[in-house]
């Protein structure tokens, strides 16, 4: 009987905690992406109007994208916040020191707020890879044209890839707006050796892997000897379409992960090098569903203990902690970016520090 009542008293513990813990977390969220959204109308009223932008495209296009988008980058600051936020109030009213003079261990207190962090973050895992990014795309589309014209990707300069077993495609510039290429070149090579090079003034798309290509010349290799012919127009078959080259700052935003391996993976065979922020994207997917464990033990372990600076000083704590986790993922993402770092280590990186940080944490907490 004495069994079946205490079991029956980490059951109402265990649902209080996760209670609390998913309402802070819903708090937090709504509390300050309205701060955000208001912030955000503010800044950028003056260029829905100037662009005309639709009441309905502002709202739905924008605001009802805007905000699942956020919230999902900052899950798990969320989640640090929400655990320190009513963590404290629970040490501020002596309920941990409660709990803990009843029998019941820190590490046996740990397991609602891990089963609270799961549920978080298989929402958030599952939102950020398949929900969102089709969001992002009506988000980017409707700031590309109401909010930043000019962030819309209008072409790119000195452009090389893999089209096809042995054979390189070069552009000197092309231009998204009117489908074209210039200054272009086309390698065919049997091995190492080149057999065959097509350079041409000027290559347009039309659909569907067909191009046209304008003043051309071609140089075939056999040995020693060397065929040259010219022409005006001819008509071509290339796998390529202009968005595979052509890559904005925002576009990896717009896929699921799905999508986003299968890019990464067909973008390597075609020896683009272009390719580290949609790595770190699909990394940073994963690794954000662990970042929410191990933020968790650090807010609870550090909230836990009741303080002479009571919630205060704790939410002062966390949030130097959480701008710092932030801080290192985007400049690990920055070393990433240039070439510098592995986008697997830029993603996970701050993850391991922190872990250490809440193994330590998790020692000194009280028992």
């Amino acid at each position: 009987m004495k069994r079946n009542n205490d079991s029956l008293k980490f059951k109402r513990l265990d649902w209080y905690i996760i209670k609390k813990f998913l309402g802070t977390y819903l708090f937090m969220i709504a509390l300050i992406i309205s701060i955000a959204v208001v912030f955000d109308i503010n800044e950028k009223i003056d260029k829905f109007m100037t662009h005309s932008a639709t009441l309905h495209g502002i709202i739905f296009d924008y605001y009802l994208n805007f905000i699942p988008y956020y919230t999902n980058l900052f899950s798990p600051l969320f989640v640090f916040l929400a655990v320190i936020f009513f963590t404290s109030k629970m040490a501020g009213n002596s309920e941990i020191i409660a709990i803990l003079s009843n029998g019941i261990s820190f590490k046996r207190l740990m397991k609602p707020y891990m089963i609270s962090a799961l549920v978080i973050a298989i929402f958030t895992f599952i939102f950020g890879s398949y929900l969102i990014p089709p969001a992002n795309a009506t988000r980017i589309k409707f700031e590309q044209n109401y909010v930043d014209p000019r962030k819309k990707k209008t072409g790119d300069r000195d452009v090389q890839f893999k089209v096809g077993p042995g054979t390189i495609v070069y552009f000197s510039n092309f231009d998204l707006l009117n489908n074209t290429g210039y200054q272009f070149s086309m390698d065919h090579f049997d091995g190492h050796q080149l057999v065959s090079r097509l350079t041409a003034q000027s290559i347009r798309y039309d659909s569907a892997y067909q191009w046209t290509i304008r003043d051309y010349q071609v140089r075939d290799f056999d040995g020693l000897e060397e065929t040259i012919t010219h022409g005006k127009s001819i008509d071509t078959t290339l796998h390529i379409v202009p968005n595979d080259f052509i890559i904005a700052a925002t576009d990896q935003q717009m896929m699921t992960s799905p999508q986003l391996r299968n890019y990464v993976k067909s973008q390597k065979e075609r020896g683009l090098g272009n390719i580290q922020a949609f790595q770190i994207e699909y990394h940073s997917r994963i690794a954000s569903v662990f970042s929410a464990f191990i933020l968790t033990v650090i807010g609870a372990s550090l909230s836990a203990r009741k303080v002479k600076g009571g919630m205060g000083l704790n939410i002062g704590i966390g949030l130097v902690l959480s701008m710092g986790y932030i801080l290192f993922l985007t400049v690990s993402s920055t070393f990433a970016i240039k070439g510098n770092m592995s986008p697997f280590v830029a993603a996970w990186i701050p993850n391991i520090v922190f872990a250490f940080i809440a193994a330590f944490l998790y020692r000194r907490a009280p028992s």
